[in-house]
């Protein structure tokens, strides 16, 4: 018989994965703060978009294998998949991760898998068994452990199941005991580690990549400033056997690799000094961006006689999605518009916003003056924009 899962927390990771593990027999309750979410999943719909997702969740409520609410029940695996934010100077908020944690422990019994599946800072899981402790639950007879999620949004539903996953337990039965687990769904291979090394393991990788999207969005500055067209110079650059720059843009956003390096920096202090500056250097170049947006519009005013239409092309924090966190062309169009300018909000992978009025992609062309590219979604290639001013600052026709 299958084990039963309840999952806390029905976002962009929880969700696709009550998909996966329904698709293999699974009974799954789900488990979310916002009564809209569970009802819509209860529904047999979805809240979020990612390819394939909308038909697994309708079959999986179909067969009555996947039911929502706002409270966890008992179950064999807790999963906990909730936000993982900053406070106000890049400090680590876990109450989300806490409070799940709180929220499922009157439920746990022997043998039960308690899981962490969100990105947090080094040690998070192993405050969890603190606090499981503290209300009284009997945590030697419990398997608690951390397994990030390592997935790419657009991608989610085929590399839950196909990437490598990394399992580090509170105690080296609990990493095997849900290794194990894993290695019933997941066709990559699950790696077994500590909790902590875990927890590292992922910080790690998302830090990686901020830094290399932080050496082409510096490169891209200094291009502009030299009078070089930086998307054939890392063309060329690329051609050599051992380098591989990364594509510069408006900044770095999504939950993670604008998140996750700040985990480090505020554990490993003054001796995170790289990791730091390539944050810094992403932060800036979203207010560089701003910056040239700004001088183009100032100069159309002054040979036009008027403030011009701006449009920004894209919210979202990556092509073909549409997730707004930490996106820097949200914060890039928001702050244009505090400044006075008058901007249109272009987002085809959503159909409204509770902040903005969304133009669409035929009416931002025929009213805009100025053209800024934020995001290389693909409703944006090859578009026939003549007498318009056109900023790329993401490459979409690259």
């Amino acid at each position: 018989m299958k084990e039963k899962i309840c999952i806390v927390g029905m976002g962009y990771i929880g969700l696709p994965t009550a998909a996966v593990l329904c698709k293999e027999g699974y009974e799954v309750h789900g488990v979310d703060i916002s009564q809209e979410v569970v009802d819509t999943i209860n529904r047999g719909e979805i809240h979020i978009v990612e390819p394939d997702l909308d038909v697994a969740i309708k079959s999986a409520v179909e067969a009555g294998l996947l039911h929502a609410s706002r409270e966890p029940i008992a179950a064999d695996v807790y999963m906990i998949a909730v936000p993982t934010p900053f406070h106000d100077g890049f400090v680590p908020n876990i109450d989300y991760v806490l409070s799940a944690t709180e929220a499922i422990a009157p439920y746990i019994t022997e043998g039960n898998l308690v899981i962490l599946e969100s990105t947090s800072p080094i040690g998070t899981t192993e405050k969890m068994e603190d606090v499981l402790k503290e209300v009284g639950v009997s945590t030697e007879k419990v398997s608690i452990a951390h397994c990030p999620e390592r997935v790419l949004p657009g991608h989610i539903m085929r590399e839950l199941i196909e990437n490598d996953r990394i399992v580090g337990g509170t105690s080296d039965p609990a990493t095997k005991a849900v290794a194990d687990f894993y290695r019933k769904f997941v066709g990559g291979e699950v790696l077994e580690t500590n909790a902590r090394t875990a927890e590292m393991a992922k910080l790690t990788e998302n830090s990686y990549r901020d830094a290399n999207i932080a050496f082409a969005n510096e490169l891209s500055i200094l291009c502009d400033k030299f009078e070089i067209d930086v998307w054939n110079l890392i063309d060329l650059a690329n051609r050599h056997p051992r380098v591989n720059i990364l594509k510069p843009g408006p900044g770095v956003g999504g939950h993670c690799i604008a998140v996750d390096p700040w985990f480090i920096v505020h554990k490993g202090g003054a001796d995170a000094k790289l990791i730091r500056t390539a944050r810094e250097v992403n932060t800036r170049k979203m207010e560089w961006t701003i910056s040239g947006i700004v001088v183009a519009a100032k100069e159309f005013e002054r040979e036009n006689g008027r403030v011009p239409k701006i449009a920004c092309m894209g919210l979202a924090f990556k092509p073909d999605i549409d997730d707004l966190r930490e996106s820097p062309s949200f914060a890039i169009a928001k702050s244009l518009e505090s400044g006075g300018h008058e901007v249109l909000f272009v987002e085809p992978n959503l159909e409204r916003h509770v902040d903005v009025e969304l133009s669409t992609v035929e009416d931002a062309i025929t009213q805009a003056d100025i053209i800024v590219y934020l995001v290389a979604h693909k409703e944006f290639k090859d578009m026939k924009l003549d007498e318009k001013i056109v900023l790329d600052y993401c490459g979409t026709n690259q």
